[in-house]
């Protein structure tokens, strides 16, 4: 199995990235603003794009230190993988690790993804660290897959 990784450093508060992950409003602030669902444990966020969307169960949360989903509607390549946020304090930073795990295969679309993550990782950093993310459709356009 492949994974997409990424760390990102906010000089912002684990408590504060947390919500930005845990939240209807904080994920629509910085991911996309066609965000609704349950973000409680065995709860079901659907987040939706310009083309499509994806449906995510939230397995596990740790206040300030985890947040994990596993994506049970979207694409083929995403179905089944997880979803994963690392929170950890070092100094004055707050330490997001994140991983997309599970792919199947180093398909065309997984580039895509690590990019698009990598962008909308950037769009959590400014919104907790200014309160004003870049969420979809506002986010960067990358291609011709957007």
């Amino acid at each position: 199995m492949l994974n997409i990784l990424h760390r990102v450093g906010v000089t912002s508060a684990p408590e504060d990235v947390y919500a930005a992950l845990t939240t209807v409003d904080g994920l629509a602030n910085w991911w996309t603003e066609e965000t609704d669902g349950d973000g409680d444990v065995g709860g079901v966020l659907r987040f939706r794009f310009i083309p499509g969307g994806f449906d995510m169960k939230v397995l596990e949360t740790r206040p300030a230190e985890l947040v994990l989903w596993e994506v049970v509607d979207g694409p083929e390549e995403w179905l089944g993988t997880q979803v994963r946020f690392e929170l950890k304090r070092e100094g004055d930073f707050t330490i997001v690790l994140f991983r997309h795990e599970g792919w199947r295969e180093p398909v065309e679309f997984m580039y895509h993804c690590s990019t698009k993550w990598a962008t909308y990782l950037m769009s959590l950093k400014r919104l907790v660290e200014t309160g004003k993310g870049e969420p979809a459709p506002h986010d960067v356009q990358i291609s011709n897959w957007h």
